[in-house]
């Protein structure tokens, strides 16, 4: 019976074996700024560890790497994950020479590689799966208790990277509260401006192309040049409307950084909202007319809902837009995740800049598969609302 390669697998396999045998598990420095000393799997784990963590590694890349069942693929990818996650956590306490509390010790490239190949296997397999909305929030939801336990359970207080974020708890959570803020208020306000807007533009035909090409210009400027441009204007506005400056209104910090994010939401919203409404098929419209519905009526009862998954998709696009832009408003005084990554930056200490750089990422990611379930949902419940 003839071997049979799995095209994905053999790139997973070779991710792996890179990142198993070639690039370093670990870090180890003496302190949190100098150079690092890399260090393999064998070196950063005790023996029994670093060996098993190699047999593991080794057995589930075959499983990638050949024509396996899915049941296999899917086992493998969970044990290898959830072994990675615990014995870096082991590294980070035998690397770390006992009494030193400014040793510093983080995941190396290799980790992240492993990383990478082992999810894009899970990813693999939960697709093959083809689990409905529902069932993929569950997954996420899995997944986020899971990382809530193993940072509540203390394994990962060696690493530098829990070691920043102890020194900085507070202000942690004070930051990532104005992060979801920026992101979620910039949202909200172009939803309120932009379905309204939209669907004028869907009305009017005149008005929809000067609306949509002073959008995409906006959308082209790039975001530190466009937080710079707002600080003039918002700080003449400070100093000229009364009132203003009280309500925290100024040339740098949240106002600028909340009226750029809320200015490039806007065109992802008004364009979907267009689309959506000009998708909406004549028979339906036709139906409402011919049973005596207004306008409003049919906005509100026909057009909208057909409409809906295409706006929601726009509403998709601004989120996880919004949380990724979010982060450069600390250039500005705006705060945000940003803070974290560019004081990173600028001590040349990587574990800080992932302190604000990875929950960016898992809040995307997060922020993705939910309203991607949304939105799948409700396009299958636009059938039903065709037939009525």
């Amino acid at each position: 019976m003839a071997i049979r390669f799995d095209k994905l697998g053999v790139v997973i396999a070779a991710i792996a074996a890179y990142g198993a045998v070639v690039a370093p598990f670990a870090t180890f420095r003496a302190n949190r700024i100098v150079a690092g000393e890399p260090r393999s799997i064998l070196e950063a784990l005790p023996q029994w560890s670093g060996a098993a963590l190699l047999a593991i590694l080794g057995a589930a890349a075959l499983v990638a790497l050949l024509k396996t069942p899915l049941a296999l693929r899917l086992a493998a990818s969970v044990v290898v994950l959830t072994s990675l996650a615990l014995l870096i956590g082991v590294a980070g306490a035998h690397l770390t020479p006992e009494g030193n509390s400014f040793a510093r010790v983080s995941a190396a490239s290799g980790f992240w590689l492993l990383i990478f190949a082992f999810t894009l296997l899970l990813a693999d397999g939960l697709t093959r799966l083809q689990l409905s909305p529902v069932g993929r929030v569950a997954v996420l939801a899995v997944a986020a208790a899971a990382v809530w336990l193993l940072l509540a359970s203390g394994a990962w207080n060696d690493l530098s990277l829990l070691k920043e974020y102890t020194n900085r708890a507070d202000s942690f959570w004070n930051e990532a509260s104005r992060h979801v803020t920026l992101a979620l208020g910039s949202l909200v306000g172009a939803v309120a401006v932009g379905l309204p807007l939209g669907i004028l533009c869907h009305r009017v035909d005149w008005l929809r192309d000067g609306v949509l090409n002073v959008l995409n210009i906006v959308q082209t400027i790039p975001s530190i040049a466009l937080f710079g441009i707002l600080i003039a204007p918002l700080g003449w506005v400070a100093a000229n409307v009364p009132g203003a400056a009280a309500i925290g209104i100024r040339g740098i910090g949240v106002a600028p950084a909340f009226v750029a994010l809320f200015l490039y939401s806007l065109l992802p919203v008004v364009a979907n909202t267009v689309v959506g409404l000009a998708g909406v098929p004549r028979a339906a419209n036709e139906a409402a007319r011919g049973m005596g519905m207004t306008d409003w009526q049919r906005l509100r009862g026909v057009e909208f809902p057909l409409a809906f998954p295409v706006i929601l998709t726009g509403i998709r696009i601004v989120l996880v837009q919004n949380i990724g832009l979010a982060t450069i408003a600390a250039l500005i005084g705006g705060g945000g995740f940003g803070v974290f990554v560019f004081q990173g930056v600028g001590q040349t200490a990587m574990d800080l800049v992932l302190l604000g750089a990875v929950p960016t990422v898992a809040l995307a990611f997060a922020a993705a598969i939910i309203l991607d379930a949304v939105i799948e949902m409700a396009a299958k419940g636009r059938p039903v609302a065709e037939a009525a």
